[in-house]
């Protein structure tokens, strides 16, 4: 009499979990297409509760990723599950973890524009497109440190309290979110405003807003019934005037978001 094999199931991760295998496999493939990231370059990770975090394999393209593929590691970056290594960038997506309890996604690619940007060691904080400031105020540059090293996370630890996208000197981006979606689409607005800059360079030099223009989009973003001050008691004064047209320079608008972003997240 033949023998009935018993097959014993691997239980399934949590729907939660499952959904965001899935999430991450998806965006590494959308920024592998639009050659955010080349060969093994990139890396991206989710915070799923307070003890678990769920990254991207160290030396595999982000592009060809299976959900199988992912690893779940702790706060402090051991391996729980899965096989192999995580990102070398492990510990810097740890950093915003663990400064940012909003911070539920890390996405680090090297898109083009951005990146040389980062490389001609140029942050972008022009005041030129309304949308970029009112979701990420201005894309600072965090000096050079060495990728996969303790000096990279020195570099950016003091820009991450208070920005959702780094340029990294020589490097690429790193921006952050609420969920996946968020910090992938945010790096795909650092990638446009980048080339948007660019362009307009290439056109003559970009038409900056107005100082009263920004302090309007700022206006705009406050929490309903929360008056909140935008510009620094001793800001600077504006650096051009033509007729009633006033120019912004950046130490302005550097001083305006940084505010801004501040009181943002007070209320």
């Amino acid at each position: 009499m033949a023998q009935k094999l018993t097959v014993i199931r691997r239980p399934d991760p949590e729907p939660f979990e499952s959904e965001q295998r899935r999430q991450i496999c998806q965006v590494g493939r959308w920024m592998y297409r639009r050659g955010y990231i080349v060969a093994h370059e990139g890396n991206l990770s989710v915070r799923l509760d307070d003890t678990r975090i769920l990254v991207t394999p160290a030396g595999a393209c982000k592009g060809l990723l299976t959900p199988k593929d992912l690893l779940l590691t702790d706060l402090e970056g051991s391996v729980i599950a899965g096989t192999g290594r995580p990102s070398s960038e492990l510990a810097m997506h740890l950093l915003f973890y663990r400064l940012r309890p909003d911070v539920r996604a890390v996405c680090h690619a090297h898109p083009p524009t951005a990146t040389g940007f980062a490389a001609a060691s140029r942050p972008l904080q022009e005041a030129l497109l309304p949308e970029v400031i009112l979701d990420l105020g201005m894309v600072p540059l965090a000096a050079y440190g060495m990728p996969g090293t303790s000096e990279l996370c020195a570099a950016i630890e003091p820009l991450v309290p208070a920005h959702d996208a780094i340029l990294l000197e020589n490097h690429g981006v790193v921006t952050c979110g609420p969920n996946l979606a968020a910090a992938y689409h945010r790096m795909e607005t650092v990638e446009h405003f980048a080339q948007v800059l660019w362009t307009a360079e290439t056109l003559g030099g970009p038409h900056l807003l107005p100082r009263a223009e920004v302090q309007k989009l700022l206006a705009a973003k406050s929490p309903p019934g929360h008056a909140r001050p935008l510009v620094r008691p001793n800001a600077p004064q504006p650096a051009e005037a033509s007729g009633d047209r006033v120019t912004i320079s950046r130490k302005e608008l550097e001083s305006l978001l940084t505010v801004a972003l501040q009181n943002t997240r007070t209320h």
